[in-house]
């Protein structure tokens, strides 16, 4: 079984700083792309940024300039550096992974349980 865990939300004041981890575990050949999603509180999910296995990111709009997506292969983790952070940046961010599971198995999408974070204006 893939389990995907966050980390690394919390509170922080507009302009701030903070960066989330989510680290992949079990039995898995390769993980494909990775990515960062955030819900706000009524709204639809949003596509924060992606990151493919070769490292070419996507990032929405709304956080271009600010955040930074980067993973680490070796460890099965993605991270999202969230700088000059803004209230309306106030969400849960989840994080997903395109999984194979075998050398010539199917990809599967997994997903993480979410992590809060709350910027105060």
């Amino acid at each position: 079984q893939v389990r995907l865990v966050e980390s690394g939300g919390g509170l922080v004041q507009g302009g701030g700083s903070l960066r989330l981890s989510c680290a992949a575990s079990g039995i898995i050949f390769s993980i494909n792309a990775m990515g960062w999603y955030r819900q706000a509180p009524g709204k639809q999910r949003e596509l924060v940024a992606t990151i493919t296995s070769g490292d070419s990111a996507n990032y929405a709009d709304s956080v271009k300039g600010r955040f930074t997506i980067s993973r680490d292969n070796a460890k099965k983790t993605v991270y999202l550096q969230m700088n000059r952070l803004k209230p309306e940046d106030t969400a849960v961010y989840s994080c997903t992974a395109d999984v194979q599971l075998a050398r010539w198995g199917k990809t599967y999408d997994y997903w993480g349980q979410g992590t809060q974070v709350t910027v105060s204006s």
